[in-house]
C-alpha cells in the first residue's frame, strides 16, 4: 500500500463523534485568496474516501507529527500552537484533531489546513497539511499624491513579507476609507489589485488603487425642537463641525471624533444656561448632494432650571461662609453646571491653576478631600444643591525625589523645589515647583509632572521626575546693519559649575551642574567693526539663598580702516563693565524679583564726524533698579501667566553742582570751530534718567491649552536733569526686526515689525521715547526637547518720539503679519516674519508696506 493509502485506511479512527472528517477546508466566511504559484506541497487526495467515526474511542500514542506546504513558519512553533505534542497519549475518535484544525485555522496564515494520520497498532503518525497564504512582497498605492503615500504606510504599518489574507485586505480597505474620510473624501473608493511577483516564488505585489472623488463638506447643519436659542446660536457653540458659510477660515469637513466632542459641547452650552436635562435625541448625516453633507440634530432643551438652596455637608475646616464665599453661588441663580464644577474645583471644569473650593483644602494638606455637589431637583424649575464634603486627614511629606537629572546637580534642583519634606502638602506649591523647573530651561516643561503617592494615612511621597533637554547654545549669525554685513558668533553654557573648575574628571566637555550661566559672544565686518560681550551670573550666590550675582563687560571700535593693511586714523571706541545683585522677594507674592545694577562705560572718539563730537571721551556711571514680576510657566513656549518689568537707570546729576553753562555749552556746540570742545565739556560725564515698563500676559484659548494669545504693552523714555545736557547715549532705535548689525552708541534696538531698522525714529539722533503695543495668536507644531515649533500671527502697533511733550501713547504706526519660530537647542530661537505696514514711517508720506524679518532669540 502507498503512503497516502496508508494514512487513509486509518482515518476512521481520527473522526471525531460523526461530524469530524480527515479534511477540513477553508471556512466559507473566508474564502481563500488566489496564491501565485509555487512549488507544489503534497497534495490532500480528494478522492479519499470520508469515513464517519463510530465505536469506543481507544487511546492512541502520537510518535511523530509530520508538516507538509510550510515555507516561512516554523514547524516546531506551529505544532506548539496547534496543541500537537510528540508523546502525547489521545483517543480517537474524539474532538481532539478537530480542535487542532481550528487552531490553526484561527492563526490565519492558512488558506488550506488537513490533517490525517498513519496508524501502526497503538501508535499514529500525524500528517498536517498546510497550503500558507501569499506574502506580499511590495504595498502600493495608486491615485494619490506621494506624501500622501507614506502617511498612509506608516498609519497602516504595512510591512514587506507578512502574509496576505482578505482579513488583512479588508481591514486596509476600512483604514484607508476612514484616512481620506476624516480629510473630507467621505464618497472615497477603494479597489485592489494583486499581481505574483516576477521575482520571488509565494510573494505577491498588493496596489491599492484609490479614488478619493469630490471633497465633501458639511452643506447645513439643522437643529429640531429647539425653540430657546437659534439654530445660528447653537451652531456657534461647535469649535470644529461648521457649515460652509462665507468664512473660509472655518474647516467644513466632518471629522467623526470632533463631531462627538462638538455634541458634548452642546450639552455643556445648554446645562450652562440652565437646562439642566438637555439631551440629543437623535442626529443623522445624510447626503445632500454628491459634494455636500447635511447634519440634523433633533434636541430635548427641557425646562430652564434655577438654583433655591445651597447648603454644606461634613465641612469643619472651613466655615460655612468661607466656603459659600468661594462657590459664590446663590439662591436665584440660574443653574450653571459648568460653573458649579468650576468653583467647587471637580470634574472636567477642575484647573488647578485656579481657585476653587477644592483647592482651599488642597492647598492646607486634605490630599484626599472630596467634594461632591447632589442635587435635588424641586418642583418643575427649582434645585437644591448640598455640597457634601469629605475633608480626610492632612497630609504631610514624607519623602522628595528626583529623577532623569544627568546633568544637573540634584541640590541645584532641590533648592528650586517648593515640596520638602516635613512641610505641609499644599498643591499650589507644587504649582509654583513645575514653573520654577520649567523657568531653569534643563529639563523638558512638557514632561514636568509630579508623582504623588501616599504611604499611608497622614504622609505622602513626591517624586519628580524629570526629563533632560540640552539648554547650552553656539549661535553663528550674520545681519546687515548701517550699510555692512555683520557676521556673530557666541557661545552661551547654562549649567556651569565654578566650583568643579579643579576637580578631576570634571571637564566633560566642561564642569557643569550648578545651573551658572557664561556667555562669549563676538561680532565683526573685518577689520571695519568689532565687539566682544562678556557676561557670567550665579543664580544663588553662596549657595544657600536664591540672590543672584551677574558680572558683565564689553568692548567695540568702529573705524576707518576697510582692509587690513589699512592703519585706523578715526574710530569710536566703546568700553563698559556691570556688575548686579538680584533677589527674589517673599512679598507680595513669590513671584517678585528685585535686581540692581551698577555699570560703568567709557566712549572714546578719534576724528569721529558722525557724533556730538569729533574727538575725546564720555564716561557714563550709573545705577539700574528692576522691579519685575513672573508667573510665566516656561519660557520657551508659555501657556499661562504674565510678568512685568520697571525699571529706572539713572546717572549722578552732576549739572547741580559741577558749576558749568550748559545753556552756552550748547550754543558753542552749534558752531562748527567750538563745537568738538564744547560737546567733550558736556559729556565728559554723561547724565540721565531712563525709565522702562514691560508687560506680558498669556492665556489659553483652547482645552488642550495649545493655542494662546499673547498681550504685550511697552514703553520707554529717557529724560536729563538740564534740557541742555539731554545723552546721546542710551536712547531708542524702533522699527524693523531688533537684529541690527552693529551698536556703539548704547542704544536700545526696540523692534517693530511692517517697518524697516529704525524707520520710526524721527531724527537721526534716534529717539528719547516710545511706545509698543503687541498681540499675538500662537499654536504649536511640534513641543519636543529636540525642538519646538510654533506659528503665530500678530497685531502691532508703535511708535517714537523725541522728546516728552511728543510722547503719546494713542500715536502709533500699525502692522499685521504672521511668522513662525523654530526653537533647537544648540542654536537657540530662529524665526522669520512677514509683516505688513500700514502707516507711513517717519519723514515719509508712503505706507511702509510689506517687510519681512529675520529673527535671532526672543526678540518680540
Amino acid at each position: 500500500m502507498n503512503y497516502f493509502g496508508k494514512v487513509f485506511t486509518a482515518a476512521a479512527l481520527l473522526v471525531s463523534c460523526s461530524q469530524n472528517m480527515f479534511a477540513q477546508h477553508a471556512p466559507a466566511a473566508e474564502q481563500p485568496l488566489t496564491a501565485p504559484a509555487a512549488e507544489a506541497a503534497p497534495d490532500f487526495p480528494e478522492d479519499a474516501p470520508m469515513m464517519q467515526g463510530s465505536g469506543e474511542p481507544r487511546l492512541y500514542y502520537i510518535r511523530k507529527i509530520n508538516i507538509h506546504g510550510v515555507q516561512y513558519l516554523n514547524a516546531d512553533m506551529l505544532k506548539s500552537s496547534a496543541g500537537l505534542i510528540e508523546g502525547d497519549s489521545i483517543y480517537l475518535p474524539s474532538s481532539f484533531i478537530s480542535n487542532a484544525i481550528s487552531r490553526l485555522w484561527s492563526q490565519r496564515f492558512f488558506s488550506d489546513v488537513k490533517i490525517g494520520a498513519d496508524i501502526e497498532g497503538d501508535s499514529l503518525d500525524l500528517e498536517v497539511f498546510l497550503k500558507e497564504r501569499p506574502r506580499v512582497n511590495n504595498w502600493a498605492f495608486e491615485g494619490i499624491p506621494r506624501g500622501k503615500k507614506t502617511d498612509l504606510l506608516e498609519k497602516l504599518k504595512l510591512r514587506r513579507g507578512g502574509e496576505l489574507s482578505d482579513y488583512v485586505i479588508d481591514k486596509n480597505r476600512k483604514l484607508i476609507k476612514e484616512y481620506w474620510s476624516e480629510k473630507g473624501f467621505r464618497n472615497a473608493e477603494v479597489d485592489v489589485r494583486i499581481e505574483n511577483d516576477t521575482v520571488r516564488p509565494q510573494m505577491v505585489n498588493v496596489t491599492f488603487m484609490i479614488d478619493r472623488k469630490d471633497k465633501v463638506k458639511i452643506g447645513q447643519i439643522n437643529f429640531i425642537g429647539n425653540t430657546e436659542f437659534t439654530d445660528k446660536r447653537l451652531r456657534r457653540t461647535f469649535k470644529k463641525t461648521h457649515q460652509k458659510s462665507i468664512n473660509i477660515f472655518k474647516g467644513t469637513k466632518l471629522n467623526e471624533t470632533d463631531y462627538a466632542a462638538d455634541k458634548e459641547l452642546l450639552i455643556d452650552f445648554y446645562n450652562s444656561k440652565g437646562y439642566r436635562n438637555a439631551n440629543i435625541l437623535r442626529d443623522s448625516i445624510y447626503p445632500i448632494n454628491e459634494k455636500r453633507l447635511g447634519i440634523d440634530i433633533e434636541v430635548s432643551e427641557g425646562n430652564k432650571y434655577y438654583i433655591r438652596n445651597v447648603s454644606w455637608v461634613g465641612n469643619s475646616v472651613y466655615t460655612t461662609e468661607d466656603l459659600q464665599q468661594m462657590f459664590g453661588v446663590e439662591s436665584g441663580d440660574t443653574y450653571d453646571k459648568k460653573t458649579i464644577q468650576k468653583r467647587l474645583g471637580i470634574g472636567k471644569e477642575a484647573n488647578p491653576e485656579e481657585m476653587s473650593v477644592s483647592s482651599l483644602y488642597q492647598n492646607q494638606g486634605y490630599l484626599t478631600s472630596q467634594i461632591d455637589p447632589a442635587e435635588t431637583i424641586i418642583g418643575t424649575d427649582s434645585i437644591d444643591i448640598e455640597v457634601k464634603i469629605f475633608e480626610g486627614k492632612q497630609f504631610t511629606i514624607n519623602e522628595v525625589g528626583i529623577t532623569g537629572n544627568q546633568r544637573v546637580d540634584d541640590e541645584v534642583i532641590r533648592r528650586e523645589l517648593y515640596t520638602r519634606p516635613g512641610e505641609l502638602y499644599d498643591r499650589s506649591m507644587l504649582m509654583q515647583t513645575i514653573r520654577m523647573l520649567g523657568s531653569m530651561g534643563h529639563f523638558n516643561p512638557e514632561a514636568i509632572a509630579p508623582d504623588i503617592k501616599p504611604v499611608s494615612s497622614e504622609l505622602v511621597n513626591v517624586n519628580w521626575a524629570l526629563e533632560e533637554q540640552a539648554s547650552d547654545q553656539f549661535n553663528i549669525a550674520g545681519g546687515w546693519g548701517s550699510g555692512t554685513f555683520v557676521g556673530s558668533v557666541g557661545i552661551t553654557l547654562n549649567n556651569l559649575s565654578v566650583k568643579n573648575f579643579f576637580k578631576k574628571g570634571a571637564w566633560r566637555p566642561y564642569p557643569m551642574g550648578q545651573n551658572q550661566r557664561l556667555s562669549l559672544s563676538a561680532q565683526t565686518n573685518g577689520t571695519y567693526y568689532k565687539a566682544f560681550a562678556f557676561s557670567f551670573t550665579d543664580p544663588w550666590l553662596g549657595g544657600k539663598k536664591p540672590n543672584s550675582f551677574t558680572l558683565s563687560a564689553h568692548i567695540s571700535e568702529q573705524n576707518n580702516a576697510y582692509y587690513v593693511w589699512q592703519s585706523a586714523t578715526q574710530y569710536f571706541r566703546t568700553y563698559g563693565v556691570a556688575a548686579g545683585l538680584g533677589k527674589r522677594l517673599n512679598w507680595p507674592d513669590p513671584y517678585f524679583t528685585f535686581y540692581a545694577e551698577a555699570s560703568y562705560e567709557r566712549f572714546k572718539l578719534k576724528n569721529w564726524n558722525t557724533f556730538g563730537m569729533t574727538n575725546g571721551a564720555a564716561n557714563l556711571l550709573s545705577l539700574k533698579l528692576v522691579f519685575a514680576r513672573s508667573s510665566v510657566d516656561q519660557p520657551l513656549y508659555p501657556r499661562r501667566g504674565s510678568e512685568f518689568s520697571a525699571s529706572v537707570q539713572a546717572t549722578p546729576p552732576y549739572s547741580l553742582w559741577d558749576g558749568k553753562d550748559y545753556r552756552m555749552l550748547e550754543q558753542l556746540a552749534s558752531n562748527s570751530s567750538t563745537s568738538d570742545a564744547a560737546n567733550q565739556e558736556r559729556y565728559r560725564w554723561v547724565e540721565f534718567h531712563k525709565w522702562q515698563f514691560k508687560a506680558q500676559w498669556y492665556q489659553t484659548l483652547s482645552k488642550n491649552s495649545n493655542l494662546v494669545l499673547m498681550l504685550k504693552a511697552e514703553m520707554g523714555y529717557l529724560g536729563a536733569y538740564n534740557k541742555y545736557k539731554v545723552s546721546p547715549f542710551e536712547r531708542f532705535e524702533v522699527g524693523g526686526d531688533g537684529m541690527s548689525g552693529y551698536n556703539i552708541y548704547g542704544i536700545d534696538i526696540i523692534s517693530m515689525r511692517g517697518y524697516e531698522d529704525g524707520a520710526l525714529d524721527p531724527t537721526n539722533d534716534y529717539s528719547r521715547g516710545y511706545n509698543k503695543y503687541t498681540a499675538e495668536l500662537r499654536y504649536p507644531v511640534i513641543l519636543k526637547p529636540s525642538s519646538t515649533i510654533y506659528v503665530l500671527g500678530f497685531l502691532e502697533g508703535g511708535n517714537a518720539f523725541e522728546s516728552w511733550k511728543k510722547f503719546s501713547p494713542f500715536k502709533i504706526k500699525r502692522s499685521a503679519g504672521f511668522g513662525v519660530r523654530l526653537y533647537l537647542p544648540v542654536v537657540g530661537m530662529l524665526g522669520i516674519d512677514w509683516g505688513y505696514g500700514f502707516d507711513a514711517p517717519a519723514n515719509s508720506t508712503s505706507k511702509s508696506g510689506s517687510q519681512f524679518h529675520f529673527v535671532l532669540g526672543q526678540q518680540f
